[in-house]
């Protein structure tokens, strides 16, 4: 096993361990519910490095037509997704408690729904075309228009309008009034734990990919 599989079951065990059960700042509304941080705001970190991944091999592939670099793009949309998912699920529920509903009119909450909602729509791009290479072509130019949404919605509009998430609209960023250093000795290692786990993911499809690959040019 390569030293940073067994890094990232190391980080992961530490940040679940740590997240709950080490102390965290008493605040007024969150309570306990600020152990989230260490699992929704991780998880989105960990989501946009895999899509700042996947445009990069985008833009890799319409330069070179290697197909690797398309696999890559591809498969880190797939997991940057699946911790998307998980990301919006576990604010849902921060949400639910904080702010007395699971999803609120606010525009980082609607930003994030309208980015998955453009990254599912790429995958239903790409099942829809038989052709490897046109799949491929279409995925990457995609892949671009999509990132561009991803920074509009979750890191641009937030910040020059009203939001109720923290360091968007005026409002104070966690870091800057209650993320001690007790925290961030489990908040920055959970974000590598949570990326190096989706890399493996990433690896793992990609070699599956690899196989069927195989497989039909020896059928």
């Amino acid at each position: 096993m390569k030293w940073w599989k067994v890094l990232a079951i190391v980080l992961m065990l530490y940040s679940i361990i740590g997240g709950f059960l080490i102390d965290v700042p008493r605040l007024p509304i969150l309570h306990e519910t600020i152990r989230n941080t260490y699992f929704h705001v991780t998880l989105w970190f960990a989501m946009m490095i895999l899509m700042t991944i996947s445009i990069v091999n985008s833009i890799r592939y319409l330069s070179s037509g290697d197909k690797k670099h398309d696999y890559l793009a591809n498969e880190t949309v797939n997991i940057g997704l699946f911790f998307g998912v998980l990301g919006l699920t576990t604010g849902m529920i921060w949400a639910q408690f904080t702010w007395g509903a699971f999803w609120v009119n606010d525009v980082k909450t609607n930003g994030t729904a309208i980015t998955l909602l453009v990254y599912f729509a790429y995958a239903v791009l790409r099942g829809s075309v038989d052709d490897p290479q046109k799949k491929a072509r279409l995925g990457a130019v995609y892949s671009i228009f999509a990132y561009v949404m991803l920074i509009l919605f979750l890191w641009i509009l937030p910040r020059i309008t009203d939001s109720l998430h923290p360091g968007n609209g005026g409002n104070p960023a966690f870091g800057s009034y209650d993320m001690d250093n007790t925290m961030r000795m489990v908040f920055y290692p959970a974000i590598i734990g949570f990326f190096l786990l989706g890399w493996w993911l990433v690896t793992l499809r990609i070699r599956l990919k690899n196989i069927q690959d195989k497989l039909v040019e020896d059928v």
